[in-house]
């Protein structure tokens, strides 16, 4: 095949990198066989000006550096560098995952402590020996590994997720995959441009969302990947894309305590501080609610036991006393320090958490939709596109404007949104009233 098809092609974009070598080329492909010939470092993407007819071979790529628009340029990463799960038993895996499992910091391929290497790249210069990375030097069948930084463990293997191009796992967050048509069969707009439906998902206020093309992505957190659609008259849809076979890898193990925010935990309390039962999370009796563990299969809500999948404080429940929505759980700290911290941040919220309807005028509304009455996507509040406005989380504090979910800073009749539609600078949010479930 072509040269170029190991290769992923940005237009107009430049990056910063302090190992690079010039050459005079009449084309990309001349280009990338100087980059396939690099001797001088392990030559990861290429730079081409078109009018000057200039390569530059470079050391990094848009991952591990800066990068800023520049018109007449083209960046080509190389795939297998951008790549950060691995095929078979990843021995061509050349991602940037530097801890084991259990999550241990890697040991340097080319440090000798804690631990005296038996594979150093000097031995094996085509094993992609760099840094710390995990790599498959001795095509190991359980994939890639690394000698750790624990003085009590040689080595251990890396939690790397299997290469499933055209599947998705969770709520597809990573998926990266090149599906490009909705599931009623709509072909996918171009994040990059602003017809038929203008937008503020652009790749320079998403650099990690990798916008790319027209494909189907998850940047804002539904329920799974989306696009905007070609068609006029409907404004974005989902994708039909399957989730994967294979579950998730799982990043060091899962807590049995109150780290950060406990978003990991994954223990057995199922009771809340003030001592209320929790609610069974694929239940809607006494409390309706969205967190439906078949839609959020990654968060870990199993049986009625307390979690945070939503980044609240800490990890909390619905509650099993029709009076009291949810409340935050008691989860033991992993360390004192943390349990310092938690206690001098321990604030009392009064709002309730993730809801599908609202009560009132809906000002104590602090569910996660997103979407107005006619379908169109909110804007985030902090940000300024395509409508300025002053309604921000820093001007009301107590308004809880997070993201861009559906609030009512103002005393609005019900909760509301900016819109991300440049013709239509807010509307109503799709959302019914708690007492009237009839009500749209």
């Amino acid at each position: 095949g072509d040269i170029l098809d190991d290769y992923s092609r940005t237009d107009g974009v430049w990056i910063l990198t302090r190992k690079k070598q010039f050459y005079e080329t009449n084309d990309e492909k001349e280009c990338a066989d100087k980059c396939e010939a690099e001797r001088n470092f392990t030559c990861r993407a290429f730079l081409f000006t078109r009018k000057k007819l200039q390569c530059l071979t470079l050391a990094e790529n848009a991952k591990m550096t800066v990068t800023f628009a520049s018109t007449d340029t083209v960046l080509y990463e190389k795939i297998i560098y951008l790549m950060q799960c691995k095929r078979g038993i990843g021995t061509d895996y050349r991602g940037t995952e530097a801890k084991t499992q259990r999550g241990i910091p890697c040991q340097k391929w080319a440090e000798k402590i804690p631990h005296k290497p038996n594979y150093t790249p000097e031995k094996h210069p085509n094993a992609g020996l760099e840094e710390n990375y995990c790599r498959n030097p001795d095509a190991d069948e359980n994939g890639p590994w690394c000698y750790t930084t624990d003085p009590d463990m040689r080595f251990d293997y890396c939690a790397i997720p299997e290469c499933e191009d055209q599947c998705m796992q969770c709520n597809g967050e990573d998926y990266r995959g090149e599906a490009s048509r909705t599931e009623s069969g709509l072909e996918c707009q171009h994040w990059d441009v602003q017809e038929p439906h203008m937008h503020g998902f652009i790749l320079k206020h998403y650099p990690e969302k990798d916008l790319k093309m027209n494909y189907c992505r998850n940047p804002d957190g539904e329920l799974r990947p989306w696009c905007f659609t070609t068609n006029p008259n409907k404004r974005w849809e989902y994708c039909n894309i399957p989730r994967c076979a294979t579950p998730p890898p799982v990043s060091g193990l899962d807590s049995q305590c109150l780290s950060g925010r406990g978003e990991d935990y994954r223990g057995r309390i199922a009771i809340t501080e003030s001592g209320n039962a929790c609610q069974h999370w694929n239940t809607q009796f006494p409390h309706k609610h969205g967190w439906v563990p078949d839609r959020y299969p990654c968060k870990g809500l199993e049986e009625n036991y307390c979690r945070n999948p939503d980044g609240e404080k800490k990890p909390w429940c619905y509650t099993t006393n029709s009076n009291i929505r949810w409340e935050y759980c008691t989860i033991p700290p992993c360390d004192r320090t943390e349990e310092g911290i938690a206690g001098m941040n321990n604030v009392p919220v009064q709002a309730p958490l993730t809801e599908e309807c609202y009560r009132g005028k809906g000002q104590s509304y602090r569910g996660t939709a997103s979407v107005t009455v006619s379908g169109k996507k909110c804007q985030a509040w902090s940000s300024m596109f395509p409508h300025r406005h002053i309604k921000t989380p820093e001007k009301f504090p107590d308004a809880d404007l997070r993201e861009n979910y559906c609030r009512n800073p103002d005393g609005d009749s019900s909760p509301w949104c900016f819109t991300t539609d440049p013709n239509t600078i807010w509307e109503y949010c799709n959302l019914k009233r708690c007492d009237d479930h009839a009500q749209e």
